[in-house]
């Protein structure tokens, strides 16, 4: 199959779908791989070095379109709203599409895309399971958000993180609350706790206490009935009104505490949920900073600006909007390798072979001969449910 990666046109984004050593991998396995002039700067890796291990250099994005069967992409339609338009002009019937879409925000993004007739798999939308771990791109840029939130927070607060002893006296350390223990939190706490922080965390699911007291993190904790804040895909769930006002008593004092605190809290195409709101703000200590990572969903800081940092009362509130963008050598690695394990999954002997009995196809999948196949973004266009012969369509070799 001919792969191709064009360059990211998102404001901004310095990642790369594919780095050199994984060309190599694609091209040991059978594929062609082209690579558009220049994407490969902003993550540090020039053209020469993917010539090196395989991969053509197409100067025009047009002619890169044109002669492959796979593009890859770090950004899609729907996770690249305006840029990304662009390229709907390019795409090909049949062509396969391999991105972050962002579909459960901007499902209509996905219903320009069907009627390119293209087959656009959403890497945002593979399933928690097992066997996907090691193409969950959510997971492996989560990692690269986590840690550096926690390097933003420390370049920012007047404080050092770790205790010493001196001549001087005893510095104590400085007090980080993490706000959700997903991938990022887990990092962060991670991150915190090797700086020399004291370091607590909370989350909606008590069962993460477990993995937040080995990263040496201590555990805040709300009695909660088994299972009532996780969904099966181990994403957590929005709440009632009740659970959230115990959540923010608890918030309130904890927040007042601490130093730093990191805010991970988010839902798949949902607003972030506000756990920490202006009067929190104001209790806390001057100097004191918060990072944001849900700020591009609005927030849990009520006073983050997505892609902004303020200051409240002398609380300095940090909102990235893209931070793995941010370490674009390490992101693109990961994200490679995800990419290029989920291609391994799709295929079979060196052509596309979909099977919609499989979760990660069927999961993945956005769009198929002229429709869109996603139960969810169906439901969110207000589209009817498939007939199961139009779902059974999916399966089998793809051209």
């Amino acid at each position: 199959m001919k792969v191709g990666v064009p360059t990211e046109t998102f404001p901004g984004e310095r990642r790369v779908a594919l780095i050199p050593d994984a060309v190599a991998m694609l091209v040991k396995a059978g594929h062609e791989v082209a690579v558009q002039a220049g994407a490969g700067l902003e993550a540090g890796l020039p053209d020469d070095l993917y010539e090196a291990k395989g991969a053509k250099i197409v100067s025009d994005r047009g002619d890169l379109f044109a002669q492959a069967e796979v593009i890859f992409q770090v950004r899609g339609l729907g996770a690249n709203v305006e840029a990304g338009r662009g390229d709907l002009e390019l795409m090909k019937p049949g062509q396969c599409i391999v991105a972050q879409f962002d579909p459960l925000s901007n499902p209509q993004a996905v219903a320009d895309l069907a009627k390119k007739n293209v087959l656009a798999f959403s890497l945002e939308l593979v399933p928690r399971i097992t066997r996907a771990q090691s193409m969950d791109v959510l997971s492996s840029q989560a990692t690269i958000a986590g840690y550096k939130a926690v390097l933003l927070a420390a370049n920012m607060s007047p404080r050092m993180f770790p205790m010493f002893m001196t001549a001087a006296g005893t510095i104590t350390p400085a007090h980080v609350f993490v706000i959700g223990a997903g991938v990022a939190g887990l990092q962060a706490i991670a991150t915190a706790k090797r700086l020399g922080a004291v370091v607590k965390a909370y989350d909606v699911r008590p069962a993460v206490k477990e993995q937040i007291e080995s990263l040496g993190g201590k555990f805040v904790e709300m009695e909660l009935e088994a299972g009532a804040a996780e969904d099966k895909g181990g994403y957590a769930k929005e709440m009632g009104e009740e659970f959230i006002r115990k959540q923010r008593e608890l918030m309130a004092r904890v927040v007042a505490e601490s130093h730093i605190v990191i805010t991970t809290a988010a839902i798949p195409g949902k607003q972030s949920p506000v756990l920490v709101t202006a009067d929190m703000v104001k209790g806390m200590m001057p100097g004191s900073v918060i990072v944001d990572l849900a700020a591009e969903r609005g927030g849990n800081c009520e006073l983050t600006k997505a892609d902004e940092t303020v200051v409240v009362g002398g609380v300095t509130i940090v909102g990235p909007a893209n931070l793995p963008s941010t370490v674009p050598y390490h992101a693109s690695q990961m994200f490679a390798r995800n990419l290029v394990t989920f291609l391994k999954e799709l295929t079979k002997d060196g052509a596309l072979a979909l099977d919609m009995e499989n979760e990660i196809h069927s999961g993945t999948l956005l769009t198929r001969d002229g429709e869109v196949v996603s139960t969810r973004v169906r439901e969110l266009l207000g589209l009817p449910e498939l007939a199961p012969t139009e779902v059974a369509a999916g399966s089998g070799q793809a051209s």
